[in-house]
Formats: structure tokens, C-alpha cells, sequence
């Protein structure tokens, strides 16, 4: 039998969660989550601590990572799961990618500067777990603490989202990258929260048979980060391209914003779960 309750999607402190990545498998275990992924951005330094806090909590644990990805002028996000930490091709690529993350920072705060709002680098590190990793998530929280906005979502709305004053265009990995790295290392490349993104149903067409060409095999069907009305598209597009279906969280440890770990709907029927895939981690 396979997990009665995965959540293969999850950040901790290592990217943009709030809690350690031992905080987060425990508090999986408490909500009865059976099979966990820790998928943090571009990093993988997190994983051997969540997988001793699993194998303490009694529950599988599937090592994976979230690369940044850039497609047709969009920022999309691919999860490997089950990938090798120690992978040489993986580890590389990861790095190219944080690379690009502190001059995006900068640029990012001295765009802030411009119209008045000083110092928010510096703010926003004192969010940062890991100093290779500031995101516009820390600046957020930074700007909410400073009063500018009163929550997370209204930061990003208004100063850090795409043709707003805070927004800084950045060429991540390109898609045939990220699946390369993913495969390379042993690990299933799954397109991330696909009703985040902006783009048209012609678009989601080509985006799927393109990553199922390059080697691509699941998305997630069912996200913490999209509405539950689009999971029925989702599934459509996971049977029309032959792609295995994951249920995943997002969380991040943002209290009454997402999904909470293991609170996600379960997979619509007919559908072939990625899991099946990871009997190794369970």
C-alpha cells in the first residue's frame, strides 16, 4: 500500500520557510503526514538534517528540491523528488542558479531606494536562514514589519510583483537545464504549482509537452499554492501528456496563508500518482 497522506512539497529555513527543516518533518508527523518531500529553492543543504528528524518521527522522506526556472519570459518552478544530494551535475547547477540571486537582491533593494523605501536589504536579511538564498518572501517580510503593507500578499501586489517598482526582471535555469540536473541526479522533474502561473491554455500546452519531451514526468495536480478549482484542469493536462499527478502543501510556515502540511485534497480519480514512483522512501 502506498501513503495514505503525502505532502511532496514543503521550505524550511534553508530557503524561504520559517521553521528548521527538522521543525517542519516534525510538525508532518504531528498532522499525520506519512511521506514528506523538503523541496527548498535552489538549495539542498537542508536534506540530511530532515531525513534523520524523519527517520526519528517514523515517516518516509523523499529528498527533493524546487529549481527557479525562466520559460517564455515567465518564472516557473520545477520540483525534483528523489533526488541524490551528493550529485556533482546537480549540486552545479544549484549553484549557478543562488548565483543570480544576490545581485537580483541588490538590484531589488536599490529599485526600493528609488521611490523612497531605504534600507530594505538589510531588513530583509534578518529574515534570511541561509544568506545564499534572500528572496522577495524576506523582503516582504520586512516591508510588512516597516508598516508598508499590511500583510505578505499586498507587498507583492503592489511593489514586488512583475511591471511594479520593486520587481527585478532575472534569467534563471532554462527548462532543459533544471530537468537535466534533476535526472542527473537520480530524482522525477515535476512542474511546480502550475495555477500560479501566468500564461495562456495554448501556453500550458506547450509548456507540458515540451517538459514531458525533455524528460519531464509529473506536476502537481493538487497545490496548497492554486485553488482548488483549477486541480480538475490539472488532472486533465496530467492525463492528456501521460504525467504522474503529486498532491503538495507549498507550505511555508506562513500562519492561515497556505494549505497546512498534509491538508491538501486528495488526488482526483483516474489519475496515477507520483508516489508510485518513490516506493524507495516508503
Amino acid at each position: 500500500m502506498g501513503p495514505h497522506n503525502p505532502d511532496l512539497h514543503a521550505h524550511s529555513t534553508c530557503s524561504d520557510g520559517l521553521l528548521s527543516p527538522a521543525e517542519v518533518v516534525e510538525r508532518a508527523a504531528r498532522n499525520g503526514v506519512d511521506l514528506l518531500a523538503l523541496t527548498d529553492h535552489d538549495e539542498i543543504k537542508g536534506l540530511a538534517e530532515a531525513a534523520a528528524a524523519s527517520q526519528a518521527a517514523g515517516i518516509g522522506f523523499v529528498p527533493g528540491v524546487e529549481v527557479s526556472v525562466t520559460w517564455q519570459g515567465e518564472t516557473l518552478h520545477i520540483v525534483g523528488l528523489g533526488v541524490d544530494a551528493g550529485s556533482d551535475a546537480l549540486k552545479a547547477g544549484l549553484a549557478k542558479v543562488r548565483s543570480g540571486r544576490d545581485a537580483r537582491a541588490q538590484k531589488m533593494s536599490d529599485a526600493l531606494a528609488d521611490i523612497g523605501i531605504h534600507g530594505v536589504l538589510d531588513g530583509a536579511l534578518k529574515y534570511v536562514g541561509n544568506p545564499a538564498l534572500v528572496s522577495r518572501s524576506h523582503f516582504a517580510r520586512y516591508l510588512v514589519e516597516i508598516g508598508i503593507a499590511p500583510h505578505t500578499d499586498a507587498v507583492f501586489k503592489h511593489y514586488l510583483a512583475k511591471g511594479k517598482p520593486g520587481y527585478i526582471e532575472t534569467q534563471w535555469a532554462h527548462l532543459a537545464e533544471a530537468i537535466e540536473w534533476i535526472r542527473a541526479s537520480g530524482g522525477l522533474p515535476v512542474v511546480a504549482h502550475p495555477g500560479r502561473y501566468k500564461i495562456s491554455d495554448a501556453q500550458y500546452d506547450t509548456l507540458f509537452s515540451t517538459f514531458r519531451d525533455l524528460g519531464g514526468v509529473g506536476v502537481e495536480v493538487v497545490s496548497g499554492s492554486q485553488s482548488p478549482s483549477k486541480t480538475g484542469k490539472f488532472a486533465r493536462y496530467a492525463r492528456r501528456y501521460g504525467l504522474l499527478a503529486s498532491r503538495a502543501s507549498d507550505f511555508h510556515g506562513d500562519a492561515g496563508k497556505r494549505v497546512d502540511l498534509g491538508g491538501c485534497e486528495p488526488l482526483p480519480d483516474g489519475l496515477t500518482p507520483i508516489w508510485s514512483r518513490l516506493t524507495d522512501y516508503y
